[in-house]
């Protein structure tokens, strides 16, 4: 009998570490450009970098000016699936600018989150 009660309780450690060992796998974000905070030059160009794949479907940038104003992005997802890349139609003038991004990881979790930076 003690023996069965030991193999329940490795058993239930087990099927803890594995539900919280799942629940970590969601993609975070690992870097971005320009960088959050960042005081930049003009630029066309944005990307967010996940630590895991993220489903293109589900997954883009928008990018709104202090003021408030939607600024028109094309966006897309890269060959390896880890990073959405933004291009503007044109340089952005100084100001602030805030980069909203949404993705969804290979294991259908979405996400969302945000970053600003400057252009001088």
């Amino acid at each position: 009998m003690p023996n069965r009660k030991f193999l329940s309780l490795v058993g239930a450690a087990g099927a803890l570490l594995l539900v919280a060992t799942q629940a970590d796998a969601h993609a975070r974000v690992v870097a971005s450009t320009p960088a959050a905070s960042a005081t930049v030059a003009s630029t066309r160009a944005i990307t967010v970098t996940f630590s895991e794949r993220v489903a293109p479907a589900f997954s883009g940038l928008d990018l709104v000016s202090a003021a408030g104003t939607k600024i028109p992005v094309t966006s897309s997802v890269s060959d390896d699936g880890k990073t959405i890349s933004g291009r503007t139609a044109r340089a952005l003038s100084a100001g602030t600018y805030t980069v909203n991004w949404r993705a969804a990881s290979a294991d259908g979790h979405r996400m969302t989150g945000n970053f600003a930076f400057t252009v001088r």
